[in-house]
């Protein structure tokens, strides 16, 4: 019976709140596999229900009325036009009217790289359609 309260108070309260606290603080540091899998398979949810979100909110900006929501990527393709429009009709005419430049210098080697690019896709996607690919 004396063996039996030795042990009693040496596992008293105060010394298994310690041992508890190393112990938590261990299952911390090391995680096992189980855990990792169940963390990356908590990611790759996390990635796809992102995904769904996004496809919606670019269903609803393709439905929207206006060029500068529904327009194709807004804020990219409207910077592109707006440079295509600076570097190819603006600039060249701004020189051609200040009399220090001379004569405009048309960057028509960029200008037609772009413009049979851009053919190029719209012929692509003539394609699919006649062949009935798209909708």
């Amino acid at each position: 019976m004396a063996i039996m309260s030795l042990l009693g108070d040496f596992f008293s309260a105060q010394t298994v709140a310690p041992i508890e606290a190393v112990g938590k603080i261990l299952d911390e540091l090391f995680t096992s596999d189980e855990e990792m899998l169940q963390q990356e398979t908590l990611k790759a949810r996390m990635v796809a229900k992102q995904a769904q979100i996004q496809a919606e909110i670019n269903k609803v900006q393709a439905a929207h009325r206006s060029a500068f929501v529904a327009g194709a990527r807004p804020f990219l393709m409207w910077v592109c036009g707006f440079g295509f429009l600076f570097a190819f009709v603006i600039n060249p005419i701004l020189q051609w009217l200040w009399p220090d430049h001379g004569t405009p210098v048309l960057p028509l080697d960029v200008m037609m790289e772009l413009t049979l690019g851009m053919l190029g896709l719209a012929g692509l996607r003539t394609v699919e359609k006649i062949k009935g690919v798209s909708k």
